[in-house]
């Protein structure tokens, strides 16, 4: 049970391994792209590759959608980044239950965007947990997690791909040593919530130190994409680090290097509006940046 890019590496995991996977849960076609039309989810996409049958109900609350999920006779639900809610008669339903892929080490993060809250925060590390699913939003007992370093660069986008494929690695480990693996309370002590992002978080604040500055950029990448004014333009700034060297807040100091409310960013990818992201140092061969941003 899975809909985004996230998802497909579990799927394939699953089946490289040997196991049934009888039917793909995933979120309906949505309208998309200029023609605004129907699109399929990745996981459907791939489902289809794979010969395994798809559903895609809008909810799971109806008692039809509910005794045809159960007709299924399935020994176990995997389910990672599925985006609709499980009410107790789909997770009552298999006879093991229900496992989530969470991309957080459990309970910090629970929720929408644990990946981007990471990185905006400044953790130094994330993981993934797999997670015995219960009625509250991430709060059941893990049986494996694996734990990951996050770098001062790291994008959302590239923890994203690291983490699906060790939620894959590790859902096929539970899986084929389930009896032994004993699930384990999750502790009631740093408990966070990764709230879900908002587009209106994305523009960057320069008088803010130049750390969070950053960590903001980077953890926005690729999406939404955190967004700054240059001369009337929306341009996005991909990747970043921070750096020393001090100026008013938005003052170019060269080499698409910002100032902030202290120290600065470099500025190592980039997006004008309509174009491809781009280094630094391709950006600035076509656009002179002004003074100052502000």
């Amino acid at each position: 049970m899975g809909t985004p890019d996230f998802a497909v590496q579990p799927l394939e995991a699953l089946v490289n391994s040997g196991h049934e996977v009888t039917c793909a849960y995933t979120q309906p076609p949505r309208p998309a792209g200029r023609g605004k039309n129907d699109r399929k989810s990745p996981v459907h996409i791939h489902a289809d590759a794979l010969g395994i049958p798809v559903r895609h109900p809008k909810s799971l609350r109806s008692e039809q959608e509910q005794s045809g999920f159960a007709s299924l006779d399935a020994d176990i639900a995997v389910v990672v980044a599925y985006g609709l809610i499980l009410p107790q008669p789909i997770l009552d339903a298999p006879r093991l239950g229900c496992l989530n892929i969470h991309a957080s080490l459990l309970p910090r993060w629970r929720g929408a965007a644990p990946i981007h809250r990471a990185i905006m925060a400044g953790d130094d590390e994330t993981g993934v947990c797999i997670m015995q699913m219960e009625a509250g939003l991430d709060t059941g007992p893990v049986l494996l997690r694996g734990k990951m370093p996050i770098s001062d660069t790291d994008t959302t986008g590239d923890l994203h791909d690291r983490l699906s494929k060790l939620g894959a690695e590790l859902v096929v480990d539970v899986l084929g040593r389930l009896p032994e693996c004993k699930p384990q309370p999750q502790a009631s002590e740093g408990v966070t919530y990764a709230e879900k992002i908002e587009k209106a978080e994305a523009r960057i604040d320069w008088t803010r130190p130049a750390l969070e500055v950053a960590r903001h950029i980077n953890g926005l990448s690729p999406f939404p994409g955190a967004w700054t004014d240059i001369q009337g333009e929306r341009v996005k700034i991909l990747r970043a680090k921070p750096e020393a060297d001090s100026a008013s807040p938005g003052t170019h100091l060269g080499e698409f290097r910002i100032a902030c409310g202290s120290g600065s960013v470099a500025v190592l990818e980039a997006q004008r509006q309509g174009k491809r992201p781009m280094s630094a140092s391709d950006f600035l061969r076509g656009t002179a940046l002004p003074d100052n941003l502000f």
